[in-house]
């Protein structure tokens, strides 16, 4: 039976995407919305830009109100009301209006839980005094301070939204300390992956205190755990965010092992009445099959949408999730989609990882970018696990490419043969994805075997010799210590000056090692290419310390 009255706890992204598909679905319904805070249906993934002064028009954050889902859609949007229980047996709700302090219970046909998460405030001394932001309340007390004319800011957390703060905050004219507790910024990102944007910050000025944390909060100071002290007239925290699964728990609704709230492929609970959503509820992993939590704006909307759809007795179909993401930070963006070389190596997974290191379009049209995009293949299928990039312009639709073939089952080989919209202003005629493709497929028939740059001084240290391809001048210009130069040009009139034993070849970006070792392979010597060559090596060895960027005499 269709549902008559249907409520929705949670006024944000994934709920009111279900209040009005719901209207679009349901138009004799009864949708009401219950809201915690004094807004719904707010841009949250804008709060840092307009911290920063990017958006100046607070109103614009403000995308719908009470007043006009009303009008346009017939929603009963009830803010400042808190929902503090579940009677599922009466199928009530316990609700507090927190302007007068009153409260009712409310029938329900279905429920919807949307609840949201809360953002983790570190437990320290001088705590009180960290702002978070998470809603219009958050920003509108975070702008205030800056009234006070702060001088510094610390950030807690190098995250996402930790870079969006770091960077809206330099946009404000203060000194940034930016305190990570892991040794790299970006965790889901791989470390020579994630190494490019902690050297922008650096050169933009940041304090950038990595594999460190925060033991206690001045007046206007922070003590960090090696006994530093920094500055900190204002301080953020941004390091991570729990799922409001209480209200749920306290029901007795079963929750995952993330501590979120754990719902069925029909987005619904242990309880067939009621349903949950957006960062509050678990997700599947689409690698593993092993709920995960995925706090993404784009999840909860189109989830949202799904479950108006169940509730209405359409059929369904919720994907499983990959985790695609992205950020942008001092004209660098960052995109990560599936799992990363960490992840896949603790579990155990056998892989291939392939760098490359294109341009965002050719390079005789003005304005190319570099970008550095790596992709991770499981390597007895050939299946695509994760991807990653890093760059200038063009990364992000590189990402969503490879995500969307993710989703459409293509294998890496598959990326070959991707037919992409190509102009010089746009791309090459081999597309950046065409590419990965290309040394997956190679990798994938034996063509050309590589090692990652975290393997070369074992493989070294085992006997085997490096030859570097690239010119003379660019040896000069910086070498991996120990590494012989020859030319790629000058290597097969050089092939009698090769030393006996195993070769690793290397180039720039991996492209004429490629070439270098074809041409060694033929010639019956067993070479292998560092895969994405010096600037790959560069990246990670910066990243970790262990072997030092050496230059050649």
């Amino acid at each position: 039976m269709t549902p008559r009255r249907i409520l929705i706890v949670g006024g944000v992204a994934g709920g009111m995407s279900a209040a009005t598909r719901l209207r679009r679905l349901l138009e004799h319904a009864e949708i009401v919305v219950f809201e915690r805070g004094g807004h719904v249906s707010f841009a949250n993934c804008g709060l840092p830009y307009y911290l920063g002064g990017v958006i100046d028009d607070r109103a614009d954050l403000l995308l719908q109100t009470p007043a006009s889902l009303a009008a346009r859609f017939g929603l009963d949007v009830r803010v400042r009301h808190e929902v503090l229980a579940i009677d599922r047996d009466a199928r009530t709700i316990r609700v507090r209006d927190l302007e007068s302090g009153t409260e009712t219970d409310e029938p329900y046909d279905a429920l919807v839980l949307s609840p949201g998460a809360s953002p983790v405030r570190p437990d320290l001394p001088g705590a009180e005094r960290m702002l978070t932001l998470r809603d219009i309340d958050d920003v509108d007390a975070a702008m205030a301070a800056l009234q006070t004319k702060p001088r510094s800011a610390l950030v807690l957390g190098g995250g996402f939204i930790g870079l969006e703060m770091t960077e809206n905050l330099l946009r404000r004219g203060l000194a940034v300390t930016l305190v990570e507790r892991n040794p790299q910024v970006l965790t889901p990102l791989d470390p020579e992956m994630a190494e490019p944007v902690a050297a922008r910050l650096r050169t933009a000025g940041v304090d950038l205190r990595l594999s460190s944390g925060v033991v206690a909060l001045g007046a206007d100071t922070a003590t960090l755990v090696n006994g530093d002290t920094v500055p900190a007239d204002l301080v953020i925290a941004a390091t991570g965010v729990r799922p409001d699964s209480g209200l749920a728990r306290d029901a007795g609704l079963a929750l995952g092992p993330r501590g979120g709230i754990r719902v069925d492929d029909r987005l619904c609970t242990a309880d067939p009445a009621i349903f949950a959503i957006g960062d509050a509820a678990e997700k599947v992993d689409a690698l593993t099959g092993e709920s995960r939590l995925v706090p993404l704006a784009g999840l909860a909307n189109r989830h949202g949408r799904l479950v108006a759809d169940a509730i209405a007795g359409r059929e369904i179909r919720v994907r499983d999730a990959l985790g695609t993401a992205v950020v942008g930070v001092l004209d660098l963006t960052a995109a990560v989609t599936g799992w990363n070389e960490k992840q896949l190596r603790a579990a155990g997974r056998e892989i291939r990882v392939i760098h490359t290191h294109p341009a965002s379009h050719t390079g005789y049209y003005p304005g190319a970018q570099p970008m550095a995009l790596k992709l991770l293949v499981d390597a007895r299928t050939d299946e695509i696990l994760g991807a990653q990039g890093v760059g200038g312009e063009g990364v992000d639709k590189r990402l969503d490419v490879i995500a969307t073939a993710m989703t459409g089952r293509l294998t890496a080989s598959d990326l070959a043969d991707l037919e992409l919209a190509y102009a010089p202003q746009y791309s090459s005629a081999k597309d950046p994805v065409n590419m990965l493709g290309y040394v997956a497929l190679n990798a994938r028939d034996g063509l050309t075997p590589s090692i990652q740059w975290h393997e070369l001084a074992a493989a070294l240290d085992a006997g085997a010799t490096l030859i570097d391809v690239r010119s003379v001048a660019e040896y000069r210009d910086g070498a991996i210590p120990g590494s012989l130069n020859i030319p790629l040009d000058d290597l097969r009139a050089r092939l009698d000056d090769l030393p006996a034993g195993r070769l690793i070849v290397h180039c720039k970006v991996g492209q004429r090692g490629h070439a270098a070792v074809r041409l060694l392979a033929q010639h019956g010597r067993d070479a292998v290419n560092l895969d994405g060559g010096y600037l790959t090596w560069s990246a990670g060895t910066q990243s970790t310390k262990s072997m030092p960027v050496a230059s050649a005499a």
